[in-house]
């Protein structure tokens, strides 16, 4: 039998005039997470995609897109030629394949096609006959069933499918614009970029790095946090800042209470410059309100000054556990808690301030080379493209070194 897999969509639903570019957005996201599939024909209409998978393998690409967002389910359909008794048979036969020990099942027919000579109610009966004939300990059961096989009556041919896969749900990759994610190596900043991509956002990571301070290991831990989460949008431009003058201006002229306020006002212009070169139109951060002492709402004050952008925070009402939770569920929880120092933990003062005046960080700025600062660090930035094959890549060059 022929397989296509029929995916249906959840809050595409609600979009109005603009759903069609939103089926569009996810028609090119399918077709960049199968592109080793080049034969897979993808169809979009107004109520779902089709693909034919033309012999691609049905269970890869079933795996992937589990975590496409924009899909709400979908299923392996069998196409079956527009005749009753071949429909009959192949209802029999997909049932036959799958565990029916002690299950309950029901038919679900929808007729596309009004002028097909048998109404829904008499194919529904016909088909459950034929299951309850020929598959022995099965019963019917309406409300709730194990198995739902679902017929869809088209003009050109039957559409059965037995079997429904929950999809990621939120919104296409790439249709609410794009964004800049403030990428540290910590637990809450990858999380923060999943839940970005969930609405619709593109994102580009920014990661800052200062040698000899930080690591090369810690550098690649981030680029790997980011190959972690392109499986739920693809590919992501990985932009490395370099961070090491600043720090060390910070720690020779600003006293050590506000140290970290300025460290993250300096974050975020250099963030908020990369952002307008880059063509982006907010900035995303993994903040949790009250979690360290530059995220009680009077340091995210002071540090915000710096610019009129926005500051979307997805984490910031989240509890450490949630967070956790969600870092677990998409894998990056291990990566994120390997002990490599990033630009967030070296200079720490012992005691940070945690109700910074405006003022008084604006005063203490006066030390630094501010637009200079900027600038160099805008210039020495660089920018490369992350897919989820990149970290298994560099392992095996590094291995390869041993």
């Amino acid at each position: 039998m022929e397989t296509r897999i029929q995916i249906r969509f959840g809050e595409l639903s609600t979009k109005g005039k603009n759903k069609k570019r939103f089926i569009q957005q996810l028609s090119r996201n399918i077709r960049e997470a199968t592109q080793d599939y080049p034969q897979i024909k993808i169809q979009p209409n107004h109520d779902f995609i089709f693909l034919d998978l033309n012999d691609a393998d049905e269970a890869v690409i079933t795996s992937r897109l589990k975590d496409i967002f924009g899909i709400q389910n979908f299923s392996p359909v069998y196409v079956i030629p527009r005749d009753y008794e071949t429909a009959r048979a192949a209802v029999v036969e997909l049932m036959q394949g799958l565990e029916t020990e002690g299950k309950t099942f029901k038919i679900a027919t929808r007729r596309s096609d009004h002028s097909y000579e048998h109404d829904t109610n008499w194919l529904n009966a016909e088909f459950g006959a034929a299951v309850l004939q020929n598959i022995p300990n099965i019963t019917v059961q309406v409300k709730k069933p194990d198995i739902t096989v679902r017929v869809d009556v088209k003009k050109e041919h039957f559409l059965i499918s037995t079997e429904t896969y929950q999809g990621a749900g939120g919104l296409p990759v790439g249709s609410s614009g794009r964004g800049v994610l403030m990428l540290s190596g910590g637990i809450d900043s990858p999380v923060a970029g999943y839940l970005a991509m969930k609405r619709g956002v593109e994102i580009e990571a920014v990661h800052f790095h200062s040698p000899p301070y930080t690591s090369p290991q810690a550098l690649k831990k981030a680029k790997d946090l980011t190959a972690k989460i392109t499986r739920f949008g693809g590919q992501i431009q990985f932009i490395e800042v370099p961070f090491t003058e600043i720090q060390e201006q910070i720690k020779a002229k600003i006293p050590e209470g506000y140290a970290m306020t300025i460290t993250r006002r300096m974050m975020l212009r250099i963030t908020d410059a990369v952002r307008e070169k880059r063509k982006a139109l907010a900035i995303f951060n993994g903040e949790s309100l009250g979690q360290v002492a530059s995220q009680t709402l009077e340091s995210m004050i002071a540090i915000n000054a710096v610019t009129t952008t926005p500051i979307i925070r997805p984490v910031a009402t989240m509890d450490k556990n949630e967070i956790i939770d969600i870092a677990q569920k998409i894998d990056t929880f291990d990566l994120s808690i390997q002990p490599f120092e990033d630009c967030c933990t070296i200079f720490a003062p012992a005691a940070p301030k945690t109700k910074p005046q405006i003022d008084r960080a604006e005063r203490y700025e006066e030390q630094l080379d501010i637009v200079g600062l900027v600038e160099r660090a805008v210039e020495g930035m660089i920018v490369t493209p992350i897919t989820s094959a990149t970290a298994i890549e560099e392992e095996t060059i590094f291995s390869d070194l041993l």
